[in-house]
């Protein structure tokens, strides 16, 4: 395959919140981008997501340019064939295995040999949806963080079958998209981010239903204790930072009684079978209200304009340590 240059344009197949949000990243970046749905019902719905993740682009002050300037740098459709020429083609469509199947083999028919193919994927293991590629090698996991535009997350996952030097250029490349990618060589299930939020997820569900803590007291634990430091040092940087020793015996004698619970928790068992899905639906974990979702969107947005500035602040500063 050719070397990287991605001088042409970039497709995102998928105009979800995910997908117009990685759109609009690539668009920040300085890319040309196709935006693909595979329902031409939703073209007009999908332009839409595009317009209004721009426009939040914009407010948080992310843009290089004005905002008028990107109306003619990404093209809404529903033709494959759009895809000609694309360099890189990401997949960000829902997590149903036919569906991805069926997207991939119309990405396939219509680009070169030198196009890579990528997922968006959080749940379905990588090396499981090469086999639904005639190029397999060309395939990896691309993992954003929402909203894609305004954090510097970004997770590469290598399949059984990709070829990793591929892999290791996209993971260059992803520094002109203003990203700290990180690069994992073995696809295993829930990659890294969500593997060790998992682990997270379970503790705290355990906890809570041994009466040890309520759901809300939890939460209060993370934001006030991790929430002020992880941005800048990580979990492991911060070892260092409190001193290795004060780790052993906690270690030692906390390990054994961690939850080990298989199924899903309980409660989030019944918000499921009401159809739950949180802020979206109002039924979640927590009560919600139009004006309580409205406002928490509001503020996670006016949150993540100021973390990326002070992120990008303290970022620079460790990153010329060369630690």
């Amino acid at each position: 395959m050719k070397e990287i240059s991605f001088r042409s344009s970039i497709a995102v197949v998928g105009l979800g919140l995910m997908g117009s949000s990685i759109i609009v990243s690539f668009l920040k970046a300085g890319y040309r981008v196709v935006a693909l749905t595979p329902l031409p019902e939703e073209l007009e719905i999908g332009s839409k997501r595009i317009q209004e993740q721009l426009s939040l682009c914009w407010k948080m002050g992310l843009l290089p340019e004005a905002l008028s300037f990107y109306g003619s740098r990404y093209q809404v459709t529903a033709d494959y064939s759009l895809l000609k020429g694309c360099d890189l083609v990401i997949e960000c469509v829902v997590e149903v295995e036919l569906i991805k199947k069926q997207v991939y083999q119309h990405i396939e028919r219509q680009v070169s040999v030198d196009t890579i193919i990528a997922t968006n994927t959080s749940a379905i293991p990588i090396s499981h949806l090469q086999q639904y590629l005639k190029l397999p090698a060309r395939f990896m996991g691309i993992h954003w963080a929402e909203p894609a535009y305004a954090t510097r997350f970004l997770e590469i996952t290598c399949g059984r079958e990709t070829k990793v030097e591929l892999a290791e250029r996209i993971r260059d490349e992803a520094e002109n998209w203003e990203k700290e990618p990180t690069l994992l060589y073995k696809d295993i299930r829930g990659f890294i981010t969500n593997r060790l939020m998992y682990a997270v997820y379970r503790e705290g569900f355990s906890l809570i239903n041994k009466g040890h803590i309520s759901m809300s007291g939890l939460d209060k634990c993370f934001q006030h204790d991790m929430g002020a430091w992880i941005t800048i040092m990580g979990i492991f940087r911060r070892m260092d930072f409190i001193g290795l020793s004060d780790y052993l015996n906690i270690y030692k004698h906390l390990f054994p009684k961690l939850g080990n619970l298989q199924g899903v928790p309980m409660q989030m068992e019944k918000i499921l079978e009401k159809g739950g899905r949180g802020i979206h639906n109002l039924t979640g974990l927590y009560p919600h209200t139009e004006a309580s979702a409205e406002k928490l969107e509001q503020d996670f947005s006016n949150f993540n304009q100021e973390i990326y500035r002070l992120s990008d602040k303290y970022r620079k500063k460790i990153n010329d340590l060369n630690l």
